[in-house]
């Protein structure tokens, strides 16, 4: 019963994230067969490069493009690629993929762990799975450059010698979280903090600017980061796995289109950590459209001459 409700809650929110975006489902009319549609999850990073992607293939070949948008979690924009609903998803993410939607345990190795998703992706479900755009968005210990450069903080194990005292501000789900949750740092770190305070993760960032903490648990990618002048400290140990970020297209489409393959190769390996926390920020920051981002980013780079 549980999962037949689960299925039913899924149909129902990618329903209204197709129609809201107005792209149709199946049967109800819509896009045509030179109508790609494009998925973006419920983040800011997915619709920025949703709307590069589209804009990219918009420019570069004779198709039109659809974003479906709002695709609230990993397994929805799943669920909705495996029923034709959407013909690209924008951001998939190695480390999500590797033990939800495949099962199988975490690596801590980038490259194995793109290796094996891309393997698992082609003969499981014929899609293919792109290198990376450059960037990796995972959990990173964060602090304040000033007392990263006052304590003369690195990586996270220099954070040992002082741990009884300082204060970690964390998403209250990471606490309980196996395998790369607090048990887990502290069995491979070797040391806990002295105080943990649990917070939802959009407010860790003023926190430790202001001082309230010592050291929050942040996504690598917020543009927060670069705006509040804070540092990510090395995972020395590779503690957290991999989330590097890349597009995945089912082959029936690139064969379909062949044209596409080389409009999204445009794109891969060309934005790194930094340079999506600063796309980022001008959208949660600066309250720019992600449309507007995206096309700024495209233009800046030469992508149109």
């Amino acid at each position: 019963m549980q999962k037949k409700t689960l299925r039913l809650m899924c149909a129902v929110m990618l329903v209204f994230s197709l129609l809201a975006s107005g792209c149709a489902l199946p049967g109800l009319g819509g896009a045509s067969d030179k109508t790609i549609k494009i998925g973006a999850q419920s983040m800011t990073e997915s619709e920025i490069l949703a709307n590069m992607l589209s804009r990219l293939i918009e420019h570069d070949t004779d198709l039109n493009t659809v974003l479906v948008k709002n695709l609230g979690s990993n397994y929805v924009q799943h669920q909705a690629m495996l029923g034709g609903d959407i013909d690209i998803s924008a951001t998939r993410y190695s480390g999500t993929d590797l033990t939800s939607t495949l099962g199988r345990k975490a690596e801590k190795d980038p490259e194995k762990a793109l290796k094996i998703v891309q393997k698992d992706f082609k003969k499981k479900f014929a899609y293919k799975w792109f290198d990376s755009y450059g960037f990796d968005n995972t959990y990173a210990f964060t602090i304040t450059k000033k007392l990263a450069e006052k304590e003369r903080y690195e990586t996270i194990s220099d954070l040992k010698k002082d741990a009884d005292t300082l204060k970690l501000g964390v998403d209250n789900a990471w606490l309980k979280r196996k395998g790369d949750g607090y048990e887990g740092f502290k069995k491979t770190y070797g040391f806990g903090f002295g105080s943990t305070f649990p917070m939802q993760i959009g407010l860790v960032y003023d926190a430790v600017k202001n001082g309230k903490m010592d050291i929050v648990l942040a996504y690598s990618t917020d543009g927060r980061i670069k705006a509040y002048d804070l540092k990510i400290l090395k995972d020395d140990k590779r503690f957290f796995p991999p989330y590097d970020c890349s597009p995945v297209v089912p082959e029936k489409v690139l064969k379909e289109h062949p044209e596409l393959e080389g409009v999204i190769d445009k794109l891969i390996g060309k934005i790194d950590t930094e340079t999506m926390q600063e796309l980022n920020y001008e959208v949660d920051g600066k309250l720019k459209e992600p449309s507007v981002v995206a096309e700024e980013f495209l233009k800046k780079h030469n992508y149109f001459q």
